[in-house]
């Protein structure tokens, strides 16, 4: 298990210091990052939907042969498939008057 990555301005290509000034990271020190993420394992799962859609190094920047979604993304999938394809009827809730 790893550490809060956000804290990191490497991985979301910006951050402030410990001052509050907005930095910067260059491209040199993001690709030493996402290597070092990519040194720790040999597979890649990720589980975590909701931050899925983010162009975070910890979700494009691992470069590992095997990568793959976790059980809790698949659920996800499969209730939003659900919603999509077939939803339950009222789609929105029930209304009183």
């Amino acid at each position: 298990m790893l550490e809060n990555l956000r804290f990191y301005p490497e991985e979301e290509g910006a951050g402030v210091d410990e001052k509050g000034n907005k930095v910067k990271p260059s491209a040199e020190s993001i690709a030493k990052f996402r290597q070092q993420l990519t040194s720790l394992g040999e597979v890649y799962i990720n589980d975590a939907f909701g931050t899925a859609h983010r162009a975070h190094s910890s979700m494009t920047g691992i470069d590992l042969p095997i990568r793959a979604a976790g059980y809790l993304m698949k659920k996800e999938i499969d209730y939003f498939g659900k919603a999509l394809e077939s939803p339950e009827r009222p789609l929105l809730g029930k209304f009183y008057l």
